[in-house]
């Protein structure tokens, strides 16, 4: 069994429940050292006067305050003593809706546990109690010499810790980042066009479907390099989609992302239609090729011309993009 990462009192009202802190989330990043190229030997931090470049023991380390020229020293067991309830005191303040803080606002999440098995029925009775009322409750404790505001709920049989940003420490978003849309709209159609994609889109969430596949890649790139093989480069990241592109790209989003009962099978049909209306022909770079190009939407023309350099591929029309790839011998349509 995991050992708590702090133990205290949980008090809301004058009801205390004795409750230790546990940590519930963990991390599956490849961890490597630091080696000198070319050498096997591992690079070390060191704590280091940098005066005298003597080593310092972490026992003799203190916490000192610049205030312009001079330091305030402060000792570890200072702010142990100046911590509120001793660091032991988890105290509700009050409780909100559940859906009313700003997803903004949590940063990690911790398990809550009874700290004694006698207490085990105050526990389930606040657990109960705020999956009734989706209710959280809002609090604030010390732990490591640092105070937290924290939301406390409740998820399916236990109770559970986020501690929280302060107000403070969250940036206004038109200060730090450069280019929002201010007075940009898009058009009524371009927006009911989304709406399509996102409905076709939409899915469960599911978070078993997802996995860390860099971190897979990652393994693999350090196997190859064990074994003594290559691993073959990503594909390039998509090219932006501009403005006049928008909602051709929207519309074959769209096609793409519907079930094949709706586009598949007709798609489908029309291909084998379209190849055997068609003789067997060796294929061209020519204008045959510029005629089956021409089958495609803008949306994947685009994406074509991309793919093969074409320059000024932003300020062509459909029949333009079809020509150009045609002459490039790198769009053939593929059936």
């Amino acid at each position: 069994m995991a050992r708590p990462v702090w133990t205290g009192v949980l008090g809301f009202g004058l009801v205390s429940l004795p409750v230790g802190l546990y940590t519930a989330t963990g991390s599956h990043t490849i961890r490597f050292h630091q080696l000198q190229r070319g050498t096997a030997d591992r690079i070390r931090n060191r704590r280091v006067n940098e005066r005298t470049g003597d080593e310092v023991d972490l026992g003799e380390i203190v916490k000192g305050y610049d205030t312009g020229g001079e330091y305030v020293i402060v000792e570890p067991q200072e702010l142990d003593d100046i911590a509120p309830g001793r660091s032991k005191a988890l105290e509700v303040s009050g409780f909100v809706d559940l859906n009313a803080v700003d997803p903004i606002f949590f940063y990690r999440t911790y398990y809550l546990g009874p700290h004694g098995e006698q207490y085990g029925k105050v526990y389930a009775l606040l657990q109960r109690a705020l999956t009734e009322s989706n209710k959280a409750g809002i609090a604030t404790f010390v732990m490591r010499g640092r105070e937290y505001l924290v939301a406390l709920k409740a998820e399916d049989d236990l109770l559970t810790l986020h501690t929280l940003h302060w107000a403070d420490e969250i940036r206004d978003p038109h200060h730090e980042v450069p280019d929002l849309p201010g007075k940009a709209e898009p058009t009524a159609a371009e927006v009911k066009m989304a709406q399509q994609l996102i409905d076709a889109l939409s899915t469960d969430w599911n978070p078993d479907d997802f996995h860390d596949t860099f971190q897979e890649k990652v393994k693999a790139l350090i196997e190859a390099k064990a074994a003594g093989k290559s691993v073959e480069k990503a594909e390039p990241a998509a090219q932006p989609t501009g403005v006049v592109d928008l909602m051709e790209a929207l519309r074959a989003s769209v096609e793409r992302a519907r079930s094949p009962k709706d586009t598949g099978e007709k798609a489908s049909a029309s291909k084998d239609t379209r190849r055997s209306e068609k003789p067997a022909a060796k294929k061209r770079t020519g204008p045959s090729a510029g005629g089956s190009l021409r089958s495609l939407t803008k949306a994947e023309l685009y994406e074509k011309a991309a793919k093969a350099g074409v320059k000024g591929r932003s300020h062509m029309t459909h029949d333009q993009l079809a020509d150009a790839l045609a002459h490039t011998g790198r769009g053939r349509h593929k059936a």
